[in-house]
């Protein structure tokens, strides 16, 4: 740590020395305040919406003018540009920025990572200022990440990513900051009217959807008052088909059993038979002998799945977006805005599976009779009368966000004082998912050797819809409450989250006539609350009147295209699928209840793993900080220091009476609580050197840190019954800290063109990594006290980040141009784990063709494979990912285009796997391989 400091320290020194009072360069100070690009806290930057933007090489021009004039290391994308590229929100808009990546789990860009750094650890700020965010899908916790697909690219006037930061930005970032800037009123030319109709396609849903959007803008002839109003409707149905596997077991397991028995010993009581002389039951043959035995025997440590499934996902995404900007200026000197957001989004989907159970403690762990190991994977397994379920989950999902913020700013010629307060809301989540199981028995194979396939020894019963039923449970007489045990049927639960931010900000800053032309001073109060509340309750359901088939519920085949893309799935591609509002209707109902059963009710006090999900986490920042920007020959920066004071606390449930060998009642929870507070000292500085010829050569070193996940930071717990695997959060944990150094050299060679590279290391102290540790916890299922194999975030020491990227962009004579860039990025913690959502390489290549009437665009982007979270403690890695989008827009007169715009053209299979420690071939251990579709969106465009 003193290394680092010291480091940095230098850094400062230096800066400080070459800003000693010597002769004023006004060419210098002058270019510094009209051409800065606009940030937060600096009144004076230039509104980027003023330049008049045409076409494609118009808007590429205006960002390589701001990132020349900038101070810090920034790209910038601006709205012209947002346009031309294919993308429904601003993340699929930004991925063209070196350095800068998406996840795409299901189709499309939700989550940005810069230089190689985890989502969570880099800031989306909506005009500077925080914008809630929650997500949509259950399993998600909540956390520090932006949902972009919230974010219509219609809003954006601007889009910049700040790589290396500045005091009066908003601290919390170890990769880069985006800021998302809206339209300003008084930068429109006059009364503007602009918008788009388009109807977007989905080849793999093989049917499309009417997207529009209106912008409205006015400002009266002296240019004091302004007003814009923007709306956007987009619907969008999205599917996503695929293999996947819910985790992993080992030759051990199948061998000796989980609980239920093994193949070889342990083996499961036969009870067909009466007792043996000594109370006893007899007990089932072995099923893994001969050869079976043999090789199972020689490789207990290998590794296969627990489950192959047959995946196919259906989502109705809808999103109404409403945006107001007022501005005021009744003098020169006085600049008042208001902006307000308002986004209502709707996810509800509805999640498919019918998958062979091979790794069921009960049902499927002692039905081995064959299997082959390569490089330490049971690539190929072969079960007699084990477990297949099919299993339907219906959600209705909503997204939900709403950003209000004033303020006023007073700008003369030595001084200037600006105020901001506002609000940021949003809630999001589950509202309620209906949960039905039906199970059924088979004889089958599976082969994840080349392929991903299933075959089964005898007719599929993934055809017989007639043959799958609710579990009934098990006892004497059904009829008979005090004889019978009721089954699993599913579940009903509900899961909202919420996501709340109140904030007030002051800054001041004074002009001087000197090298330091600037000196700027600020304080910021942020407080903000996040969490989730999660219920439900399971179905208890009797043979008789509750174990359901599933032909009850308008079974009909899978869309013909079903796993198109996909080769060597086998039997997993020939399924049924069943009514998922039907089911839920029925479950709702009541209708599966016996006589002496009633309506259960949905309580977070129902089970101890709603207890568990349901928290608080409250935060409370008061930051200050102060800034010189300076300018010196060929020479311009600035330096600064931020000061953050941090005080969270962590609230949640846990069952305080721990009686061993008892469920947790509902009288029994307590709440709990733990508080923490911290401060950071955040010294930055950013130095530029322009010796002509075009030339830029740019430093910057910073002390950094980003505050962990909320849902890491929370007491949530998940238990798997049957795995004997979950996960949680950690209260205690401490807050990233990181040292950075940046360095790049830009090459101006024309004015429209750039060929640069930048270097970057991140020391990043604190880093926090999932680890998985043996736990005790009560089972619900054995009713009993079992070790879980428990997965939590822990700082883990610390980790490096290091690389370069490399850009170039060039405009020629004849139309033609191109952007290309390259990330390299090397991200490991000091134990040698890998850090999430780093790709070691990146590229993209976008060329393009403009005349007068015409445009087009191609971007091709790739990354390599990157690691992404523990679960069901297996690291799980995505796969080397690349996409091909395009754009052409033909103008049919001045103030109409129409435009076709074609995402994911490769449809691209997103594929994730388990990696495990020893284990050669890992990446055959699927868990995910799924594709969404090509995408396809034809517009009208127009501008008054």
């Amino acid at each position: 740590m003193k290394l680092r400091k010291t480091l940095l320290s230098a850094s400062i020194v230096a800066a400080l020395a070459i800003t000693a009072p010597v002769a004023a360069q006004e060419t210098s100070q002058d270019t510094a305040e009209e051409t800065t690009a606009p940030a937060a806290g600096d009144p004076e930057a230039t509104d980027l919406d003023r330049i008049v933007v045409s076409g494609i090489r118009g808007s590429l021009q205006q960002a390589l003018d701001t990132k020349r004039d900038s101070d810090a290391i920034i790209d910038v994308v601006t709205a012209e540009d947002v346009g031309k590229f294919p993308a429904t929100n601003v993340a699929e808009a930004i991925t063209i920025i070196p350095g800068v990546t998406i996840d795409k789990a299901f189709g499309q860009g939700e989550r940005v990572s810069i230089l190689g750094t985890d989502p969570a650890l880099n800031r989306t700020l909506l005009n500077g200022q925080t914008v809630a965010s929650a997500d949509w899908f259950i399993t998600d916790q909540p956390g520090r990440t932006f949902n972009y697909s919230l974010l219509a690219p219609q809003i954006v006037g601007s889009v910049e990513v700040y790589k290396s930061p500045e005091a009066h930005i908003d601290e919390g970032s170890v990769g880069g900051t985006v800021i998302v800037n809206t339209r300003k009123p008084l930068g429109l030319d006059g009364t503007t009217i602009s918008g788009q109709l388009g109807y977007m396609y989905n080849d793999r849903v093989e049917d499309g959807d009417m997207q529009a959007s209106v912008l409205l803008g006015w400002k009266n002839d002296a240019e004091t008052f302004g007003v814009i109003v923007a709306a956007q409707k987009a619907e969008e149905s999205i599917r996503r088909d695929g293999i996947e596997a819910y985790g992993t077991v080992t030759g051990n397991d199948y061998a000796y059993g989980a609980g239920g028995g093994g193949s070889i010993y342990n083996l499961p009581a036969d009870w067909s038979q009466p007792p043996n002389a000594d109370g006893s039951q007899p007990t089932l043959p072995a099923s893994c002998v001969g050869a079976c035995e043999d090789t199972l025997l020689d490789n207990l440590g290998a590794v296969g799945p627990n489950s192959l499934s047959a995946h196919y996902f259906e989502q109705r995404r809808e999103r109404d977006t409403l945006s107001l900007a007022l501005q005021f200026r009744p003098v020169d000197e006085l600049d008042i805005e208001f902006n307000a957001l308002d986004v209502k989004a709707g996810y509800d989907n509805i999640s498919h599976s019918m998958f062979a159970f091979m790794g069921n403690a009960w049902n499927g762990l002692m039905k081995m009779t064959d299997l082959t190991v390569d490089g330490g994977v049971i690539t190929q397994g072969t079960f007699e009368n084990a477990l297949v379920v099919y299993d339907l989950i219906n959600r209705e999902a909503t997204v939900d966000t709403d950003s209000y913020n004033l303020k006023a700013t007073w700008n003369d010629e030595r001084w200037f004082l600006s105020g901001d307060i506002g609000t940021s809301k949003a809630t999001g989540g589950t509202g309620r998912q209906v949960y039905g199981e039906f199970l059924n028995w088979s004889d089958y194979s599976y082969d994840i050797s080349g392929d991903r396939g299933l075959t089964f020894n005898g007719a599929n019963p993934f055809l017989d819809p007639s043959a799958f039923r609710m579990d009934g449970g098990w006892g004497g007489d059904p009829n008979n409450a005090a004889t019978w045990n009721p089954g699993w049927g599913g579940n009903i639960v509900f899961k909202p989250t919420w996501d709340e931010e109140k904030y007030g900000q002051v800054d001041f800053g004074l002009r001087l006539d000197s090298p330091v032309y600037q000196l700027r001073f600020g304080a910021k109060r942020r407080e903000h609350e996040t969490g989730q509340r999660m219920g439900g309750v399971s179905l208890a359901t009797v043979a008789g009147y509750g174990d359901a088939s599933a032909d009850q519920f308008d079974p009909r085949p899978l869309p013909g295209n079903y796993l198109d893309g996909f080769s060597g799935t086998g039997d997993l591609s020939e399924r049924f699928t069943i009514d998922g509002w039907d089911l839920a209707d029925y479950i709702l109902s009541g209708d599966w209840l016996a006589p002496w059963q009633t309506m259960p009710e949905p309580s977070t006090f129902n089970d101890p793993s709603f207890a568990a999900n349901t928290w608080t986490v409250t935060e409370d920042v008061n930051a200050f900080y102060a800034q010189a920007d300076f300018g010196w020959d060929s020479l311009r920066g600035n330096v600064g220091v931020r000061y953050v004071q941090t005080d969270s606390n962590s609230m949640g449930w846990t069952c305080g009476v721990p009686t061993a060998g008892q469920a947790c009642a509902a009288t029994d929870y307590v709440q709990t609580s733990v508080k923490k507070s911290y401060d950071n000292i955040l010294p930055n500085v950013n130095l530029v050197y322009d010796p002509g010829n075009d030339v830029i050569l740019r430093f910057s070193a910073a002390e950094v840190m980003s505050r962990p996940n909320y849902g890491d930071m929370s007491s949530y717990l998940w238990l798997g019954d049957q795995t004997l695997t979950g996960g949680g959060g950690n209260p205690d944990l401490d807050p990233y800290e990181s040292l950075n150094l940046d360095f790049s050299a830009e090459w101006y060679f024309t004015p429209n063109s750039i060929l640069g590279g930048t270097l970057f290391y991140k020391d990043v102290d604190n880093y926090i990594l999932v680890t998985t540790r043996e736990e005790t916890h009560f089972n619900q299922s054995q009713q009993a006290e079992t070790v879980y194999d428990v997965s939590r975030p822990n700082n883990a020491g610390t980790a490096k980040i290091q690389g370069f990227s490399a850009a170039f962009q060039h405009s020629f004579e004849s139309g033609f141009g191109v952007l290309a860039n390259y990330t390299y990025a090397d991200a490991e913690a000091d134990n040698g784990d890998p850090l999430p959502y780093s790709s070691k390489n990146q590229v993209n290549l976008s060329p393009f063709f403009e005349n007068e009437w015409l445009s087009a665009r191609l971007t091709y982007s790739w990354r390599s494979k990157y690691y992404t979270q523990v679960d069901r403690g297996n690291y799980l890695v995505t796969d080397d990912y690349d996409s091909l989008d395009a754009n052409i827009t033909f103008k049919v007169m001045e103030n109409l285009s129409i435009g076709l715009d074609g995402m994911n053209l490769l449809d691209s299979n997103y594929y994730t796997y388990a990696e495990v420690d020893g284990i050669a071939n890992t990446e055959k251990l699927v868990r995910g391989d799924y594709r969404t579709g090509r995408r396809v969106l034809a517009s009208l465009r127009f501008d008054f």
